[in-house]
């Protein structure tokens, strides 16, 4: 999960959100939707599915950012799978 975020958060033209230099980040909303992209400027049918996330997270000095990327389904099933792998682990502290 760490990765895809990382990843997708690098690939953005805005200011990074580094939890690790900048302090521990708080996550304030998750949202997400599925979507199909139908064509493109290049290809007339792509029939490509995709889960849009939006996420809007605070820094140390409380300002607020919100930040999107785009997965794969395989991404995102991998995606949930390590959310529930770290609520697991949240669970037994």
């Amino acid at each position: 999960m760490v990765g895809a975020l990382n990843r997708a958060m690098e690939e953005s033209s805005e200011p990074q959100l580094d939890a690790k230099s900048k302090g521990s980040l708080k996550l304030i909303d998750f949202e997400w939707k599925l979507g199909m992209a139908v064509s493109s400027d290049s290809c007339r049918s792509l029939k490509y599915p995709y889960v849009a996330v939006m996420l809007k997270v605070a820094d140390h000095s409380g300002q607020v950012k919100n930040k999107s990327f785009e997965m794969t389904i395989p991404q995102f099933q991998n995606f949930y799978r390590q959310f529930k792998e770290i609520a697991a682990i949240i669970e037994t502290v």
